[in-house]
């Protein structure tokens, strides 16, 4: 393996440095970068294990409805969908550096500063708006442009890795914080989160590197390339790529299979699982547990994806994806009950491996379709998710509240799984070697 990076590191050097004499690392700096943005999301992603663990205590305590509280979850979700494009033109403008520094500042400005509210729209404003934006700029368009920038080769396989990264952040961090909301509170958890976006912020501004000709080096596996001058006008290229984008078929699809990914996971399990499993007696920190564990399957199955992705077909792989899904989540309601039993655990292995093993595919299909500009291609599909996902997280507060449960939530999700597996297959292969998009 040491032999296959070396080599990978010794094609592909700039022509001005072959000759220089010095010694060559034996571990392409591209690793370095993806190991640094596997930490940061996972930084970032120790926010996200909060709002399902909270909805409870935030109710007891100040007698918010779960609606109320879904819809701070909701304003967060879709604006960390809708800042993700802008992200994405935002650190061809200004650099990956200072624009995920930035935003880790704001999640954990978010996050401190819920400890002092007193009114839901205080919520709607830390989690939602200050929040929102902080994670929507570590959004997975983050992983996509390091993807883009320093790898050629194993894109599939990096993809993979770093869309795990806010797994693993999940299974750090949801039992600790379930166990610190036992035992200190609520607001010890929501400072635990702040700093654990801090903390992430030295080794973003130290290690990370925008682009590999800044340490004079090619992208994994490719030809060295100057590194292109900053990108003016972020904005307006964003708007011109989904404008663009948005005249083609395979951006609708893509946009509403990704928008019921949204809707199935970050909206429905990782919003309501713990309040419903607490609601048939199941105690907070068996379900938070629980939902950890699909962490740890959902980075073994992130991973494999990222690895099927390189050598099959996207689209069959996507169909096959949201079809496995939706059957799990028909059965979901059979099987909660105050303990974990046999037939809970196979849901969560099985559920936990298709958690977000549609993202590889998914951005190998916005590659196929859209080149260069893929990753703020994927940053709009990122928002259809998200919007899916806040949809989902405000309407089954509102079920909760309304029907005394969340059956209805589940089957309905289950249902819009069959939908996507189907809009999956019907995506056309095209492969764009200008990168340009059209019809």
């Amino acid at each position: 393996m040491t032999e296959t990076i070396e080599s990978a590191t010794q094609d592909h050097r700039p022509p001005s440095s072959s000759s220089d004499g010095r010694r060559r690392p034996r571990i392409h700096r591209a690793w370095i970068v993806a190991a640094v943005t596997f930490v940061t999301i996972i930084g970032g992603a120790a926010f996200n294990s909060l709002p399902g663990l909270l909805i409870n205590p935030l109710h007891d305590e100040f007698g918010w409805s779960r609606g109320e509280i879904g819809l701070a979850v909701s304003i967060n979700m879709a604006l960390y969908g809708l800042t993700a494009p802008f992200a994405a033109a935002l650190m061809d403008r200004f650099g990956i550096r200072r624009v995920v520094a930035s935003a880790l500042t704001l999640v954990a400005a978010g996050a401190l500063a819920s400890v002092w509210m007193t009114a839901s729209w205080q919520l709607m404003l830390y989690w939602g708006l200050l929040a929102g934006l902080g994670t929507g700029s570590m959004a997975m368009a983050f992983a996509a442009t390091v993807t883009h920038r320093w790898f050629v080769a194993r894109r599939g396989l990096v993809t993979g890795l770093l869309t795990a990264a806010g797994a693993s952040g999940q299974l750090v961090f949801l039992p600790f914080c379930a166990w610190i909301i036992e035992e200190h509170g609520w607001r010890p958890a929501s400072v635990t989160t702040a700093l654990a976006a801090l903390v992430v912020v030295p080794f973003v501004w130290l290690l990370m590197r925008d682009h590999p000709a800044d340490v004079g080096l090619a992208p994994y596996g490719g030809p060295y390339t100057a590194k292109p001058a900053p990108a003016r006008g972020a904005a307006r290229r964003t708007v011109r790529v989904l404008l663009d984008a948005a005249r083609t078929g395979p951006f609708w699809l893509l946009a509403g299979t990704f928008a019921i990914c949204g809707a199935s996971t970050n909206g429905l399990i990782r919003t309501h699982f713990v309040p419903s499993a607490h609601d048939h007696g199941m105690p907070i920190t068996v379900a938070a547990s629980l939902l950890a564990v699909i962490g740890v399957f959902d980075v073994i199955g992130t991973v494999f994806s990222g690895w099927l992705t390189d050598r099959f077909e996207a689209r069959r792989l996507l169909a096959v994806y949201y079809a496995l899904r939706g059957v799990s989540l028909l059965f979901l309601p059979l099987l909660m009950a105050p303990d974990v039993r046999p037939p809970m655990i196979f849901f969560i292995v099985f559920y936990g491996l298709d958690w977000v093993a549609t993202v590889p595919p998914t951005l190998a299909l916005c590659r196929e379709q859209y080149g260069e500009d893929s990753a703020i291609v994927f940053g709009w599909v990122l928002a259809s998710h998200q919007v899916g996902a806040a949809v989902v997280a405000f309407l089954g507060g509102v079920a909760r509240d309304v029907f005394g449960g969340y059956d209805v939530v589940w089957y309905a999700s289950g249902a819009l799984c069959a939908v996507a597996a189907l809009m999956a297959l019907v995506i056309r292969r095209t492969r764009r070697p200008d990168g340009a998009v059209s019809g």
